[in-house]
């Protein structure tokens, strides 16, 4: 039993089982998740303060379960296991500002895309980080692509393209 619940986690809910690029699915749901917290929660400090929760959870249980995982799974950076880019993805959204309904979907389209984008591509220090023992070697290259995706959101979103210019 408490194996299922152990890959229910590590598979964010079974999205890691997914056919074909099992992070895309996993960062979907992860950005599924914020909207729905986005549009129910009411106050933005909420919503940021149980966001970083969460990233705080994910990460802490993606570094225990880690080597799980890879014993279970036979190896180093299972595909099923996409915790990491659920918590990644969680990364990319924290604190970019959003003004209303479109400019919070807008928002994370964008952040979805430049997440995987860098997710992908794992540019220095994330193609490192995979080498990190333990769980760490799952979980950093994601949140620094997280890491990555948030910076490029914020220029965009604060500097060159404000959320308060989406128009409902």
């Amino acid at each position: 039993m408490f194996n299922l619940f152990k890959k229910l986690v590590i598979t964010f809910f079974g999205t890691g089982y997914l056919p074909i690029a099992p992070g895309t699915w996993g960062s979907l749901a992860a950005a599924v998740i914020f909207l729905i917290l986005a549009f129910s929660i009411k106050t933005i400090p909420l919503l940021y303060g149980i966001l970083g929760g969460m990233i705080i959870l994910a990460t802490i249980l993606g570094v225990v379960l880690g080597p799980w995982a890879v014993e279970f799974f036979q190896k180093i950076d299972p595909g099923h296991y996409v915790l990491d880019e659920a918590a990644g993805m969680w990364i990319a959204l924290l604190f970019i500002p959003f003004h209303n309904k479109t400019s919070l979907l807008i928002i994370a389209v964008v952040q979805f895309l430049l997440f995987r984008i860098f997710d992908i591509l794992k540019p220095p220090p994330a193609s490192q980080a995979e080498n990190l023992p333990h769980g760490w070697g799952i979980m950093a290259d994601d949140l620094i692509a997280g890491v990555f995706a948030n910076f490029c959101g914020q220029i965009l979103f604060r500097l060159i393209l404000p959320a308060t210019s989406f128009k409902i």
